[in-house]
């Protein structure tokens, strides 16, 4: 089963390790704290930059049709892929909780891997291949599967991987081969057909593995249309709402500033991992943290990117 965080520990440093040693240690541990607070930046090549705007909408419109609903924020029916790639988890009107700790109104993910539906929502879910479950709050999972097409389905579940009536759409992938270290490229001869296939494959990418936040949908200084929907994601740690404990888990704050000022502010201690934001035109910069559920301290550096607003809609 590949799923996507790493919720080790890292073991404790000796007490008799020497400063002198420990120095290239915490300079690189530093280089990796500032490198993950950094947000995703717009793809540097015109072309590229360019098809990646084209979806900006569908990637951050408001959906207001289910109140409770859950999807794979990041992949679309059809898509084609190289493996191994990455599912984005997405859920609302309820929250993240490992598996294992009851509390109402919260759940956690699993993806079903060419398998149908449960036909009961008493029985647990089995731990197979066609069943991947991601109960340590997990926000995305990197799957790994041989070429050819793959029908996928993300299902919320209870604390004892009871499945709530809360599910995806089936979609189906195509694997297209093994994922290589050289991206795609956008041919300017074929480029309606080479930008979709660019945009699929950048969307299914996995990021770097680590501990950090990150804001998952738009990048560092992207033009937006509000309202806007952002996605949140974290590495290292587990989404795990206010109300219970899990080791290396904590929950998602947020804060959009203009003019340096708190413009607004969400405390998502319920679990979720995704807000709606209603705001008018202008420049803002978006602060997400990562805290502990019970001091708010920072578990990771907080993520700062800007968000440009370049026009207001009515839903």
């Amino acid at each position: 089963m590949h799923q996507a965080a790493r919720l080790n520990a890292p073991s404790p440093i000796r007490s008799t390790t020497t400063m002198s040693t420990l120095l290239p240690f915490l300079l690189f541990a530093l280089s990796l704290a500032t490198a993950a607070a950094a947000a995703a930046p717009l793809p540097r090549s015109e072309a590229e930059r360019l098809c990646w705007q084209q979806h900006t909408r569908e990637r951050t419109r408001v959906d207001l049709r289910e109140l409770t609903a859950v999807h794979g924020s990041n992949l679309r029916n059809c898509y084609q892929v190289r493996s191994p790639f990455m599912v984005e988890f997405a859920v609302k009107g309820m929250g993240v909780v490992p598996a294992g700790k009851a509390l109402a109104g919260t759940g956690h993910h699993h993806i079903l891997v060419n398998t149908p539906m449960p036909t009961s929502v008493t029985e647990k879910l089995p731990f197979n291949d066609g069943h991947r479950h991601f109960g340590k709050g997990q926000t995305f999972a990197v799957l790994n599967l041989p070429p050819g097409q793959h029908k996928l389905r993300l299902l919320f579940a209870d604390h004892e991987h009871r499945p709530y009536f809360v599910f995806s759409p089936e979609i189906t992938v195509t694997v297209t081969g093994p994922r290589s270290a050289e991206p795609l490229k956008i041919d300017p001869a074929r480029l309606e057909a080479s930008c979709a296939a660019w945009y699929q494959d950048e969307q299914a990418r996995p990021r770097a593995p680590g501990e950090w936040v990150t804001i998952t949908n738009l990048r560092d200084g992207e033009p937006v249309v509000s309202p806007f929907s952002l996605r949140f994601g974290v590495d290292g740690y587990g989404v795990c709402a206010a109300g219970q404990k899990a080791d290396r888990s904590g929950h998602f704050m947020f804060d959009l500033l203009r003019d340096g000022r708190v413009f607004q502010s969400h405390d998502l201690a319920g679990g979720a991992t995704q807000a709606n934001l209603f705001v008018p035109p202008g420049s803002y910069q978006t602060r997400l943290r990562f805290v502990d559920g019970a001091t708010k301290r920072d578990l990771l550096p907080p993520q700062e990117q800007t968000v440009v607003v370049s026009a207001q809609e009515k839903l």
